[in-house]
């Protein structure tokens, strides 16, 4: 949070009240232009205030915020002060919205600023201040473009279908950054599964040669691609806003020297949209020959261990066997190896976990873990499990088998533990059998028919609705463990809830990197599962779709849509403010994963 502190002093004699506005600095605003909200609160002192909450900017793009900044004047030798929480946002769409209030405790009373109406017009203001900053300047994009641009670099531009190309953003810049950049537009991944990679929060320049020029370069965005279709996929461009600071009032065959040599002269910032180039990867189709039956799609470089926590059990007593994978490649991507068991063991779906590293290569660990309940007696044979990849380098099929397992399964016991009050009720009779107390018991017979009884009734009906209710979970159980896509659909809610928990929590510490990692797992994880999308086909655009074949109301499809984007804009965009954005981001995929499912329940009921 910037603090900028300004001390103005004034003579003439000024009444000071308190007041909490909110205003705009352009309306109306053009489609995709920045603009700038601000809440300024007056009064006599800042020492009481407290609690400033912020309306919700669901229908812009938060870009920065909130900067707050602090006035303290003296009147007179009076003091009066005033504080501002000033946000950088962007319309999206055109239209006229409202802005919600916003609000602030002072000592102990709540101020709310009026709501604001923004008109958002179709246009593109951007070109036009550009050409009115060639005017007043005399810099053109050409020269600039010259001296700051963005490439998109990748690591190999001929691949396999699900092999890893490594893409890397960088900034090139021989010009002074005067503030803030932002995202105009982020690269869209059609045809490939992505992984972001880990990059410095803070931009980190470093110096390079380019055409007999020096820059300083520094690292926007690193991505990781494993390519789920073949032939010639294309990378969109990175978009970027650039502040960059020019001479007024200069010679113009002159421009970089004067600029680089005279730090004393007037400057002004110029905004500069740098845009990196296109990417078209050529993706080949993996070899059919040689291709194993237990190939399920993993690409890479792996080593393949399974273990098996006991050889000899008991009927009913639980047995762990875990199957790790291990290795290069796209990791996210590997499905469960296929387990082919004997008739008397009871299987329940695997628990999986996962250790990834996703500096440059993504690597790492998969562990599946599998429940076993034994229901029969004797020795059974777990045969051989394979697990099958494709190494690109070495452009070939590799199988790697674990070694048998033989489990000795012996008959359970479950007798009933019996207890005894008192001496006098029991005495042993050699080692086996316990004398049976004789004395007089008061037992006489019932002349009430017990057919007519409560007790009767109850205790048979009661019973028979339990074996229905057992029987119909069982199946139902059995249907879903069978069929893994309609399992998924009907915990994709429960799974989608757990992860907003853990994002909360981490909102709640501020582990910003960490809650939007989270929060965009929630919401692809939930569109994956519900929509029967696997992970290396989905696609934003895919979802959408989905979701209007379902009958999801379009403006539901494009809330969708708009919570994806500004999840990336939050996560990846350089330098910004993440702690104001969370409860915002969090609070609008809380409502639309609700709204989804409400639709779809509803479409199905029809």
């Amino acid at each position: 949070m910037k603090k900028l502190l300004f001390i103005v002093i004034f003579f003439p004699l000024t009444v000071w009240t308190q007041s909490f506005t909110a205003s705009v600095d352009e309306n109306p605003v053009a489609e995709n232009q920045q603009f700038q909200v601000s809440f300024t609160f007056s009064g006599k002192d800042m020492n009481g205030i407290d609690n400033f909450k912020a309306p919700s900017f669901s229908n812009f793009l938060l870009l920065s915020g909130p900067n707050q900044s602090t006035s303290i004047q003296f009147i007179n030798g009076t003091q009066s002060a005033s504080i501002s929480y000033t946000y950088i946002v962007r319309a999206r769409d055109a239209g006229k919205y409202t802005l919600g209030k916003a609000s602030i405790d002072y000592n102990g009373k709540t101020y709310e600023t009026d709501p604001l109406q923004i008109t958002i017009v179709k246009g593109s203001p951007q070109s036009k201040k550009q050409n009115s900053q060639d005017q007043n300047t005399g810099v053109s994009n050409e020269e600039i473009a010259k001296n700051l641009f963005i490439r998109a670099q990748v690591d190999k531009k001929k691949v396999y279908q699900g092999e890893q190309v490594t893409v890397i953003y960088k900034l090139y810049t021989r010009l002074n950054i005067a503030a803030q950049m932002s995202i105009n537009k982020l690269p869209q991944y059609k045809g490939f599964w992505a992984e972001e990679l880990e990059t410095s929060t803070n931009i980190i320049f470093k110096t390079e040669v380019v055409d007999g020029k020096q820059f300083r370069v520094g690292v926007l965005k690193k991505a990781a691609l494993f390519p789920s279709q073949t032939g010639k996929l294309e990378v969109t461009p990175f978009e970027l806003t650039v502040p960059i600071q020019v001479r007024k009032n200069r010679n113009r065959d002159n421009f970089f020297d004067d600029f680089f040599n005279d730090p004393f002269g007037m400057n002004q910032t110029v905004e500069y949209n740098a845009v990196s180039n296109k990417v078209t990867i050529d993706v080949l189709p993996l070899p059919s020959e040689g291709k194993p039956d237990s190939f399920n799609g993993a690409v890479g470089d792996f080593s393949f261990d399974t273990s098996i926590d006991k050889t000899t059990a008991k009927t009913n007593e639980p047995i762990t066997l875990k199957l790790t994978v291990s290795g290069k490649g796209n990791m996210e991507l590997l499905e469960v190896p296929k387990l082919n068991l004997p008739s008397g063991f009871e299987q329940y779906e695997p628990k999986t976990s996962e250790q990834i590293n996703r500096q440059n290569i993504i690597s790492g660990k998969k562990t599946f873990e599998y429940l076993l309940i034994p229901r029969v007696v004797g020795n059974r044979g777990i045969p051989p499990i394979e697990f099958s990849y494709f190494n690109p380098k070495k452009k070939r099929y590799y199988t790697l088998k674990s070694k048998p397992y033989t489990i000795n399964i012996t008959q359970g016991e479950n007798l009933p533990e019996v207890s005894y009050t008192s001496k006098e009720d029991v005495r042993q009779l050699g080692q086996d059998i316990r004398f049976i107390k004789t004395s007089d018991y008061d037992i006489h017979k019932k002349e009430e028919s017990v057919l007519f009884t409560t007790f009767f009734w109850v205790g048979g009906i009661v019973p028979m609705l339990l074996l229905f209710v057992v029987v119909g979970w069982k199946r139902r159980h059995d249907k879903l463990t069978g069929n893994l896509s309609l399992l998924r659909y009907r915990r994709a809610q429960k799974v989608a809830k757990n992860r907003l928990k853990k994002a909360k929590k981490l909102m709640q510490s501020n582990n910003h990197n960490e809650f939007y990692t989270e929060i965009f797992q929630a919401l692809f994880g939930y569109l994956e599962d519900k929509l029967h999308i696997s992970k290396a086909e989905f696609t934003i655009d895919r979802a959408v779709d989905e979701l209007k074949k379902l009958n999801v109301e379009d403006d539901l499809s494009q809330i969708i849509r708009k919570t994806a984007e500004d999840c990336e804009y939050a996560r990846f965009a350089p330098g910004a403010d993440k702690s104001a954005t969370m409860q915002v981001m969090y609070d609008q995929l809380a409502k639309a994963i609700i709204e989804v499912e409400k639709n779809i329940a509803d479409a199905n009921a029809k």
